[in-house]
């Protein structure tokens, strides 16, 4: 009897260990490796011969698009589509993210994650960003929560990152010292990877002891 009441807990282990990332590279060319270290240089003053980053941060995001495969063509490219104006002036690199979760909980790994990806404003430099494939009319599932979850602790494990956070709570490192963003301009509104989702990742990784998202308008000293 003891036996069979474990099972399925010992089934949820075996299914954890077993979790796979599959490479799904997007286009990393000698143009989008000149455009990244163009907007490092122009957005936060680092000046490098590789596109190279030290994660500190993950940052968790909903694409907003509906299927795997409409969401890896947004990021693919090296330049950025004319779908998005509202940061085109910011510079050509395409927007991207190192992971992306389909909605059946699948782990596709888009680019290395030591290398920058632009996903968010102010702190690409030190963000590994992981894009779930969905939003507002297509709810993210229980088996993304759960690849979440697990891709939090492998990087965790891997890294050391310092903080867990959703996009919508990018704006509350303004002025702390990780933030970097020359423009003062620019920033964007945003809600994903909604409250929820990222409050019940945040608790089942609170073991880690990721540090508290800073409170909005503090101002950081030395």
């Amino acid at each position: 009897m003891r036996l069979l009441y474990f099972l399925p807990f010992l089934f949820l282990i075996s299914c954890a260990q077993s979790k796979k990332i599959i490479d799904k590279p997007i286009v990393f060319n000698k143009e989008r490796k000149e455009l990244t270290l163009q907007y490092l240089q122009e957005h936060y003053n680092i000046k490098q011969i590789a596109p190279t980053i030290s994660p500190k941060i993950i940052v968790l995001h909903w694409t907003a698009i509906p299927t795997l495969e409409k969401s890896f063509k947004a990021f693919k490219n090296v330049t950025l589509a004319n779908t998005r104006p509202d940061i085109k002036g910011a510079g050509n690199l395409n927007v991207s993210a190192h992971f992306l979760v389909d909605q059946d909980g699948t782990i596709y790994r888009l680019m290395k994650e030591t290398i920058m990806a632009r996903h968010v404003i102010g702190l690409n430099h030190c963000a590994i960003g992981i894009e779930n494939v969905g939003g507002p009319e297509k709810p993210l599932t229980k088996e993304q929560l759960e690849a979440n979850i697990w891709l939090v602790k492998y990087l965790k494990e891997k890294y050391e990152i310092d903080y867990l956070i959703g996009h919508y709570e990018y704006t509350n490192f303004v002025n702390h010292e990780l933030w970097l963003e020359k423009d003062a301009n620019y920033r964007t509104k945003k809600v994903d990877p909604g409250k929820d989702f990222l409050e019940k990742v945040k608790k089942a990784t609170k073991n880690l002891n990721f540090k508290p998202t800073p409170e909005k308008n503090v101002i950081y000293e030395d």
